[in-house]
């Protein structure tokens, strides 16, 4: 058995969230959907309500006061979002309705462009129809076809190999796959796949619905083209999503829709379209959205990096780097928080995407006991878990107790959860042979 100790991030948050104070069947109400949809902060909640009572108006095409409010925050939303992706420029963030709407404006607008017969659309056999259904149709459009990274068998993760092979071919145009897949949760290279599409000269897009809000995304670092996710998926508003695009694929990229607002003039002939963003946000926006949106990506930045500490301490207990799963593979599906993130966001309410892991993980997880007794996370057979799904020579990397908590330790205090005086115990596996208590 291994006993953490630290404050739960249940008791932390819950509090924010006003919809977890009602009971439902006599018992307070515990909310595991977040895959599907987030609940609201208390913070986003009063944004809008606020937004609504003092400065609504349309944007973009008024003089008086309210107008010139709500343009300034919906453009303060936009930069607060480039900010929160870490691109370098806010004319890079179309706001969309949600994921689906930018990956068909892709598809769509880009797609008609630049996809002609023969060229090759990859993607991954675990794409959600929303980064399947619109290449499809680009595909029946154009000529193109589409080529699908295989999983492999029972151990859910994709077949890399083979995307060196395809972009070898030279027709390779598009990459579209998701960062962490809806349902089987394992998280794909994304980084090594734009860096293989840039040698190739593809360009890339992807699919962060399940990863915006949960994980930190830094679309500079990643290296793609183009990233789209979904506010109530990141405890925003529903109705509006991002589409991350670079700045001179979007300006070369002809609108989506069409209607007022994205136009520089117009005559009875022609018209001539703004620059990106602009030119793709046709009509009245959801003003609304995009400013509760972008308080709940502020808000929700303290919650994640809780999250991943914390989730962490709990994957250095099980040992789970990338690098001592069986097999060596390394592909980001599994890291120093794989085992944490699963169990505290279970605890927690937060998305359960611990799938991250290999089968064989998830499976000793899920026959697992966790609950949450005072300050108090026991997590059962992790042992199992070691034995199991961990190489032997990683193992031994760590040959007692003594040095799993030595680099186990400084994280946990981090968190600020370590209590020194109750002190950190961890009951050996037969494996490791002997007992230590800090």
């Amino acid at each position: 058995m291994y006993t953490v100790n630290f404050p739960g991030l249940a008791n932390q948050y819950r509090a924010d969230f006003p919809i977890l104070s009602q009971n439902i069947n006599g018992h307070p109400l515990v909310y595991l959907d977040n895959a599907a949809s987030t609940q609201r902060p208390t913070a986003v909640i009063e944004e809008l309500a606020r937004y609504y009572r003092e400065d609504h108006a349309n944007v973009h095409r008024g003089l008086h006061t309210l107008s010139n409010r709500a343009t300034a925050l919906f453009e303060k939303a936009r930069a607060s979002v480039a900010r929160y992706l870490n691109a370098k420029q806010a004319e890079s963030i179309v706001f969309t309705r949600g994921t689906t709407e930018g990956i068909n404006l892709v598809a769509e607008s880009w797609g008609s462009q630049n996809l002609r017969r023969g060229d090759l659309v990859v993607l991954t056999e675990m794409e959600h129809h929303a980064n399947l259904i619109p290449w499809q149709i680009a595909a029946r459009k154009t000529g193109a076809i589409l080529r699908f990274l295989p999983i492999q068998g029972d151990t859910g993760v994709i077949e890399w190999n083979e995307l060196e092979e395809l972009c070898r071919q030279g027709n390779v145009r598009m990459i579209a796959l998701t960062h962490i897949s809806n349902s089987l949760g394992c998280i794909n290279p994304i980084k090594y796949v734009c860096q293989t599409a840039k040698k190739y000269g593809a360009v890339t897009l992807i699919d962060a619905a399940q990863s915006a809000g949960h994980a930190p995304l830094d679309v500079e670092d990643i290296g793609c083209d183009f990233l789209a996710f979904s506010s109530h998926k990141s405890c925003g508003p529903t109705g509006i999503g991002v589409l991350y695009g670079r700045k001179e694929l979007l300006d070369s990229m002809e609108p989506y829709q069409t209607g007022g607002e994205m136009i520089v003039s117009v005559d009875w002939n022609e018209a001539k379209w703004k620059p990106a963003p602009h030119r793709f946000e046709a009509g009245t926006p959801h003003i609304a959205g995009a400013v509760g949106l972008a308080k709940a990506l502020d808000a929700g930045t303290g919650v994640t990096e809780s999250v991943t500490v914390a989730g962490t301490a709990m994957g250095t207990l099980g040992y789970m780097a990338p690098e001592m799963l069986t097999g060596g593979v390394i592909d980001e599906r599994a890291d120093l928080f794989a085992i944490g993130v699963m169990v505290v966001e279970t605890l927690t309410g937060a998305r359960p995407f611990g799938g991250q892991t290999p089968e064989a993980i998830l499976t000793a997880l899920l026959r697992s006991e966790y609950h949450l007794p005072g300050t108090s996370v026991e997590v059962r057979a992790l042992d199992a878990v070691v034995q199991r799904c961990v190489a032997k020579d990683a193992r031994d990397r760590y040959g007692s107790a003594a040095e799993l908590a030595k680099d186990l330790v400084p994280t946990l205090a981090r968190c600020g959860g370590f209590d020194a005086h109750r002190g950190l115990t961890i009951s050996d596996s037969p494996r490791l042979g002997e007992r230590t208590k800090l």
